[in-house]
């Protein structure tokens, strides 16, 4: 059970370099002391409203104190067991007196608005779902609550020097690109006049490339295991390898999408990376392994064991995959030489 807060113990509480803390009030629940990594306190309550979590910032600390704190939580409370909502009564009463609020300027505002309108009509659901997380655990922990014209440089590097000394530098290069867009998204709808603030600064991590070509010898090795795996998940491999398409390209392809007596393989842009449809040569080879493909009845797929769903199953066929080129190379290709391969997506 949480503890009651004192004005000692509050001043005696430390910010998290890593995280927002969030500090309870045990004489009064819902009231919590924010601490954010940079050390900036403030108050907020939350509360239920329409069956919805809802936040509602008090003030910062300590221009607001322990027991003004209090005061307002309880009557925010007040106002929610009546039924109504202060977040929104907060927010009415803003717009009314300022048409134009103040808090469109907040990070997490500006976050918000560029997921909805840049993010999501722009990239494949499983991207922008990556590019959301990449803000919510890195960003909006550290900036959300502050302008957007008040982020400089230094913040920038600091936020990303802190990333990568946790150990993620690859994390850190990521976030980096994702609010190099942002900050330049603001700055060409005017949020943000003059310069990004991601200007001039560098790549946060150097990323060496987990990609190697395989010898001649390796890919006889691994196209000899395919070819006793056989159905499905072999003749895939194969294909893997004449094609050079990515897994989940290869594992949904369609009779349909394969033109020109076979010669032609054309990926429609819902499976592309970048969105756009994909024209495949075929070669003689590849031509060879499809001719010698089961067709289910009634199925437009491939590589299907049912009929209506590509194959799935990937780490087990790979497993023997491993096995079957170690017993033929006796150790000479890698597991992870054949995992560029299979699991190449």
């Amino acid at each position: 059970m949480a503890k009651a807060l004192t004005v000692q113990s509050v001043e005696k509480l430390k910010p998290d370099s890593s995280r927002r803390l969030e500090i309870p009030d045990g004489l009064l629940p819902g009231l919590y002391l924010v601490i954010q990594p940079s050390g900036v306190r403030s108050w907020a309550v939350r509360y239920r409203a329409a069956g919805k979590p809802r936040k509602l910032t008090l003030g910062p600390y300590p221009a607001v104190g322990l027991g003004t704190a209090r005061e307002r939580a309880r009557e925010a409370l007040q106002a929610v067991a009546s039924g109504r909502d202060p977040s929104q009564q907060k927010q009415a009463a803003r717009c009314e007196a300022d048409p134009i609020s103040p808090d469109r300027d907040l990070v997490s505002i500006l976050i918000a608005s560029f997921l909805e309108r840049y993010v999501r009509p722009r990239l494949k659901p499983r991207s922008a779902e990556e590019v959301e997380r990449l803000f919510k655990l890195h960003v909006l922990p550290i900036w959300g609550e502050r302008r957007v014209q008040d982020i400089t440089r230094r913040d920038v590097v600091e936020l990303l020097d802190r990333i990568t000394d946790r150990g993620t530098p690859v994390a850190a290069n990521r976030t980096f690109a994702a609010i190099r867009k942002l900050f330049n998204w603001a700055v060409e709808r005017s949020i943000i006049h003059g310069q990004s603030p991601c200007a001039g600064v560098r790549l946060p991590s150097a990323e060496r490339s987990r990609d190697r070509v395989l010898s001649d010898e390796e890919l006889r090795l691994v196209w000899l295991a395919a070819s006793r795996i056989g159905w499905p998940f072999g003749s895939m491999v194969q294909l893997l390898i004449l094609t050079g398409q990515r897994r989940d390209e290869v594992a949904a392809m369609r009779w349909s999408e394969i033109s020109d007596a076979g010669r032609l393989w054309t990926i429609p842009g819902a499976r592309t990376k970048n969105g756009q449809p994909h024209q495949v040569p075929l070669s003689n080879a590849a031509r060879d392994i499809l001719s010698t493909l089961p067709r289910l009845a009634g199925s437009d797929l491939v590589f299907t064991t049912t009929g209506a769903t590509p194959v799935s199953g990937y780490s087990k066929a790979k497993e023997r995959l491993d096995r079957l080129i170690a017993e033929l190379a006796i150790g000479q290709a890698s597991s992870q030489d054949a995992k560029t391969l299979v699991v190449r997506s």
